[in-house]
């Protein structure tokens, strides 16, 4: 499967917002977006003004911007849409739904792991389950009431208590209940669009897709 192996904090610079990509670094003053405000490139630098940008242009950043916090590639994301437009209600909530379902960011969001990227990498290392069953896939859906968890012979992993010691750095959700002791959490019930702290507007991707 094709995958994005550049810095990915140019992805972070070209969108111009931190899209937390690198863990605990976003949060430092090593944070590239801190650093070098302006998109990556040999001329970068030169565009620090921002460009006045289409109304295609916008909705296309958007979906970029989305896309990258996931770190999803396009056709699954536009599987995740086509899903989205048929369940009821709100296309873009639902969207942000279904991607916070993705298994891989129900483990970051407890704090098991420093990015989605990290979270990935345990996932398909076996060493999370759902339940009682291992599951080695990122895009796993998770429902209402499940409990997620790090295996019994992964718990002595360094990179998960070292993440659950920076986890206070990060925004907390009510959807997720998280037992630090246990290493383990419930997703406790679908998140309504005010409780996903995730800095796009999803209706311009609605906008894009259904042109």
């Amino acid at each position: 499967m094709a995958r994005y192996t550049d810095a990915v904090c140019k992805l972070c610079r070209r969108e111009g917002v931190k899209l937390f990509l690198k863990g605990d670094r976003c949060y430092s003053e090593k944070c590239a977006v801190d650093r070098r405000a302006y998109p990556p490139g040999e001329h970068g630098a030169e565009r620090r003004r921002p460009r006045k940008m289409s109304e295609y242009g916008t909705q296309l950043r958007e979906k970029q911007k989305l896309r990258r916090v996931y770190g999803v590639l396009e056709r699954q994301f536009r599987h995740y849409f086509d899903r989205a437009t048929r369940l009821e209600g709100v296309t873009g909530e639902r969207l942000l739904q279904l991607l916070e379902r993705r298994l891989d960011n129900v483990v970051y969001r407890m704090g098991f792991a420093p990015s989605r990227a990290a979270a990935r990498q345990l996932v398909r290392h076996g060493h999370i389950q759902v339940g009682a069953r291992k599951v080695n896939i990122p895009s796993f859906r998770v429902k209402p009431g499940d409990v997620v968890a790090v295996r019994e012979g992964s718990r002595q992993l360094s990179v998960v208590h070292d993440s659950m010691k920076s986890a206070e750095m990060r925004p907390k959700v009510s959807y997720i209940d998280v037992d630090r002791g246990k290493l383990s959490g419930t997703f406790l019930t679908l998140p309504s669009r005010t409780e996903i702290p995730i800095p796009v507007e999803e209706q311009m991707i609605v906008e894009l897709y259904s042109k």
